[in-house]
């Protein structure tokens, strides 16, 4: 299963979240990396300190990450392509600096999944900064996150490549989320009440929206808040947040692949947690373990 105001399908309100209409989080191309900031003689408030700039100290409000003096001052972005600003009349949410870091982290999740992050490709963080319009303070804090979640690798005085990823790791994530949440769903099939299955229902409908949408990013995030929702009867939190992180990766585009799946195949995978929940609500284990394997077969 793959994976919305002022609240998002993220978690959080603000710059870079896609657009429910069109479905897209626009991140540049980057070829290479350059110092933006530098070639410009302009130091942001919160990046100068990050990026070692003698004398300037951060505002930010809070310490980047401990990395290495060569990964923080040479991101040079002086052949990357310019990053056009929203238009006027679409001009971006005031962001609080106390969620900013969280907000970037969304942003650059949604992309990776949406296919704007492309494999291989190397992102520096003035760069994305510029294009949402904050210090490259705090997506470089979130891109170190994305980095210990294995998404991307820190790539000395240039900034950060997309990993590159191919159909064998995706059938090994599918394999082992199996191995995790088959067992538990038949458990929990056997024990759960009908009445408590059938609350469930608006997350299975939600997944139904999204994929109507045709946008992955909407759909992956409303892919696992149905997943979670139905984990955590088990009331295990490390099964809960280790499902979880197994799959936001299986979600992360394969190199050499296509961006997005179709509109066609969401809505697809849209059915399947409908025809679930309904076997749930019924308590047909047959059809409920039949339904998991498929479903994790064409995850």
């Amino acid at each position: 299963m793959e994976q919305a105001g002022p609240r998002s399908a993220y978690g959080s309100t603000g710059v870079g979240i896609p657009d429910l209409r069109t479905g897209t989080v626009r991140v540049p191309a980057q070829p290479q990396a350059a110092d933006v900031d530098r070639e410009r003689g302009v130091a942001t408030p919160g990046a100068a300190a990050a990026l070692g700039a003698p004398g300037q100290a951060a505002t930010s409000g809070a310490e980047a990450p401990a990395v290495g003096a060569a990964e923080v001052r040479g991101e040079h972005t002086h052949s990357e392509a310019p990053v056009p600003r929203p238009r006027a009349e679409s001009a971006r949410p005031v962001v609080q600096r106390a969620s900013v870091r969280g907000q970037i982290l969304d942003a650059l999740r949604a992309a990776l999944v949406a296919g704007e992050l492309t494999p291989g490709a190397v992102y520096s963080a003035p760069v994305l900064g510029e294009r949402f319009g904050v210090s490259a303070t705090p997506v470089r804090e979130a891109m170190q996150q994305l980095a210990l979640e294995g998404a991307v690798e820190v790539v000395p005085n240039r900034g950060f490549r997309v990993v590159e990823r191919g159909t064998r790791e995706l059938a090994e994530l599918a394999e082992i989320r199996a191995l995790i949440e088959v067992p538990v769903m038949l458990r929990l099939a056997r024990t759960v009440p009908a009445a408590r299955w059938a609350e469930l229902r608006p997350l299975s409908d939600a997944t139904v929206r999204a994929a109507s949408l045709g946008c992955r990013a909407t759909y992956a995030e409303s892919d696992r808040v149905f997943h979670r929702a139905i984990l955590a009867l088990a009331g295990n939190s490390q099964l809960v947040r280790t499902a979880d992180d197994l799959h936001r990766r299986a979600q992360w585009p394969l190199v050499g692949g296509p961006a997005t799946r179709g509109r066609a195949d969401l809505v697809a995978d849209a059915a399947e947690h409908t025809a679930l929940l309904e076997a749930l609500v019924a308590q047909d284990l047959p059809v409920v373990q039949s339904l998991l394997r498929e479903h994790f077969a064409g995850a």
